[in-house]
């Protein structure tokens, strides 16, 4: 069988794999001169080419099955014509010529077709976005927290006050009631926090630990890990100069166990687990506890206890004015007002070029040191007044008139 063309011949073998059930690729082209000699043909599902990704790390599936199938086509010399001259027609796999039109080669669609298909791709990964996000995003820190999460709490607060029928009048008069409603809340938990203690649900003692820190809705996040721990066997896998790595297999039913790769430098005091929990939601996940349990690790590093969840953090936010606030607080916040005013000036200024931005730096640390010597003499003083025999609160209130408001609460 003789071809005008190169590219006939191969448009002829591949009509040829569509109605037989398979699809092809071009193996070899041998050229003089730039043009094409001769060429090789074969299954798609020929040969397994040896690769440099260990079986055990491969994520993508391989299709080479070592299929014969083949076809050589060469050119006649001083013909211009080109011939099949050997053809290789077994496979090491069945053929399905129904499903033909789905295999990547055939597939001829236009372009409302194509459009279609990636709509229909696009609802279906936006319906398994449960199941894809997470693992994009979990070597990122989220705080635990959806994509959603923020707007449907600040829903919910809100929806106690106003309803979509409010008008602007009302809102504004409802929003105080907002922030009382928010303020009141978290000094109750703040109470509470201060006041009681969750017990703990095991011996540990870096469970203490973070139940002597974090607020009670955290810690309760926390203690889950803990619990989840008993479910976990760890084995040492590896080990050198001090950096371990383990393999924790987590029981989740009667016969199926769910392996993680956690790993321990007993230098630094750092561990990392496979799942990633601390580092998307800020919390060591139960391999993670587990490894430290077998390393005998009575207390954690500071940097596995966020801040951000601690009992004792101040909140920045009680700055905010409300008609709601104590007397005894308005003082404080306009001197807060005033000083925000005059630093934005300032660092509007000092940021257009490096030069100010240090001078204001080094300020900074001077006030810094000057305000934290105050800070201390002030306490110090207190001190003295609560430990003398012969103080008086209400007579001495005067000489704390100066003093922060937190420590005149402190004083009762």
């Amino acid at each position: 069988m003789t071809f005008k063309t190169l590219e006939d011949a191969d448009k002829f073998y591949k009509d040829y794999a569509k109605a037989a059930g398979f699809s092809t690729r071009v193996r070899s082209t041998n050229k003089k001169r730039n043009e094409s000699k001769n060429q090789l043909i074969t299954c798609s599902r020929e040969g397994k080419r040896k690769s440099k990704i260990s079986p055990t790390e491969k994520t993508n599936p391989t299709a080479g099955l070592n299929c014969p199938t083949r076809i050589y086509i060469h050119t006649l010399k001083d013909v211009g014509a080109w011939i099949i001259s050997k053809v290789v027609l077994h496979h090491s796999h069945p053929c399905y010529p129904t499903q033909a039109e789905m295999l990547k080669q055939h597939r001829e669609l236009s372009m409302s077709v194509h459009r279609t298909i990636e709509n229909n791709e696009e609802v279906d990964l936006y319906e398994d976005r449960h199941i894809w996000v997470p693992i994009y995003l979990d070597h990122h820190f989220w705080a635990g927290m959806k994509s959603t999460q923020s707007s449907e709490i600040m829903h919910s607060f809100f929806n106690k006050f106003i309803t979509r029928n409010s008008s602007l009048i009302q809102f504004v008069k409802q929003y105080d009631n907002c922030l009382e409603s928010r303020e009141q809340a978290e000094r109750e938990s703040d109470a509470v926090d201060f006041h009681t203690v969750i017990p703990c649900a095991t011996k540990s003692s870096i469970e203490a630990q973070f139940q002597d820190v974090y607020t009670h809705q955290k810690f309760r996040e926390v203690q889950a890990q803990f619990r989840r721990k008993v479910n976990c066997i760890t084995r040492l896998t590896n080990f050198a100069l001090g950096y371990s790595i383990y393999e924790v297999g987590e029981q989740v039913s009667s016969s199926i166990f769910n392996k993680f790769v956690v790993t321990y430098d007993s230098v630094a005091a750092e561990v990392k687990c496979q799942c990633l929990l601390f580092e998307s939601r800020g919390i060591l996940c139960h391999h993670a506890l587990s490894v430290l349990s077998f390393e005998r690790v009575s207390q954690v590093s500071s940097r596995y206890i966020l801040e951000r969840w601690s009992k004792k953090i101040k909140r920045r936010h009680t700055h905010i004015k409300s008609s709601h606030d104590e007397p005894l607080l308005e003082p404080r916040s306009k001197r807060f007002d005033e000083l925000i005013f005059r630093s934005q000036n300032i660092c509007e200024f000092a940021s257009e070029s490096e030069e100010p931005t240090a001078i204001l730096h080094r300020a900074y640390d001077n006030i810094m040191v000057e305000m934290e010597s105050l800070k201390a003499k002030r306490r110090g003083h207190l001190l003295y007044l609560t430990k003398t025999p012969t103080w008086n609160p209400l007579m001495s209130f005067k000489a704390l008139q100066g003093f922060e408001q937190e420590d005149v609460q402190k004083i009762g």
